[in-house]
């Protein structure tokens, strides 16, 4: 409770201090978006001035957005100018392949990067040490949508085992599912696993030094145990908290993903809205990353108690 209330404040500070700033970005965009929704030609001054009225367009920029942030306080996010849906349908019903997309990037990253990092640790400074680092140098240095070509080049368009473009819903085909989120998943997992490896086997080369693991080895408990049990929960934190930041951060990475393979999600109907100038939708989806980071996050916080119990007795 006490970490809860003392982190309350900053959650709702941080949450009013992006919808602001995201609002003032937004609205000061080149071009009209009342053009934008009747087109440049043939359309009268008239039927322009018409609606920016009845958008609201008309009125101070600062009483916009406190109308604005009163409808969004309440659960209204708006209605797009552009389509009629309700923002917070249209992200809702995308929320699950953007979900979906960065659950399996995450787990694919952490499954490949915890091994890896355990045994570049254990034998750190030998050539297996830095050709594992090496790998994960040169994956850091590659573009998340430079990854997705080069996956698309050799396993959809070379090997033909997963399609290039497209989704099919789970309920539709579990299989069919799969075969259309892994390749974007890799995509963005194998950036991933080069932070997780790389964060991880630091923070373990330096648990290995402690004197509680000199003393299990003294008592003959075997290196892959030690390294288990006495060694990787006390290494987690930094990896927990980047964790926790991806996944609510999930959205934001997988904008130019989704959009390269075509994937039905918040990222690329974000991407879209933006060249669309759908200000209510864009400024919607930026609210609702916000709100993921920050909640996320402060999880994150949460669970630092349960992996080492003295930040519980701190707070």
């Amino acid at each position: 409770m006490k970490l809860l209330a003392r982190k309350l404040p900053w959650l709702i500070g941080t949450l009013l201090a992006v919808s602001f700033f995201t609002f003032m970005l937004v609205s000061l965009l080149p071009g009209d978006p009342a053009v934008m929704i009747l087109g440049a030609g043939g359309v009268s001054p008239e039927a322009i001035a018409q609606l920016r009225l009845e958008l609201g367009l008309d009125r101070p920029l600062i009483i916009r957005y406190f109308d604005w942030l009163g409808s969004a306080l309440s659960g209204d996010l708006g209605r797009s100018p552009m389509t009629g849906q309700a923002v917070s349908d249209a992200i809702l019903s995308r929320l699950p392949v953007t979900i979906q997309l960065g659950l399996m990037a995450i787990v694919i990253a952490l499954l490949l990067a915890i091994p890896l990092a355990m045994i570049s640790a254990y034998f750190a400074g030998s050539r297996l040490d830095r050709g594992i680092s090496g790998i994960g140098f040169a994956l850091m240095s590659v573009p998340g949508f430079m990854m997705a070509i080069f996956l698309i080049l050799i396993f959809a368009v070379g090997l033909g085992w997963f399609p290039a473009t497209g989704w099919v819903a789970f309920s539709e085909s579990p299989t069919a599912n799969l075969r259309s989120a892994i390749l974007p998943a890799m995509s963005l997992a194998m950036i991933e696993l080069a932070l997780y490896m790389r964060l991880l086997r630091t923070d373990l080369i330096d648990t290995l030094q402690q004197d509680y693991i000199t003393l299990a080895r003294a008592k003959g408990l075997p290196n892959w145990l030690i390294m288990i049990r006495h060694a990787l929960r006390p290494s987690s934190f930094s990896l927990m908290t980047v964790v926790g930041l991806q996944l609510g951060g999930v959205i934001s990475g997988a904008i130019i993903v989704e959009e390269i393979f075509a994937l039905p999600g918040v990222g690329r109907l974000l991407y879209q809205s933006i060249l669309q100038r759908d200000l209510l939708m864009v400024q919607g989806i930026v609210l609702f990353i916000a709100t993921a980071y920050v909640l996320v996050n402060f999880l994150v916080d949460m669970c630092y108690s349960l992996l080492d119990p003295r930040v519980r007795y701190a707070d």
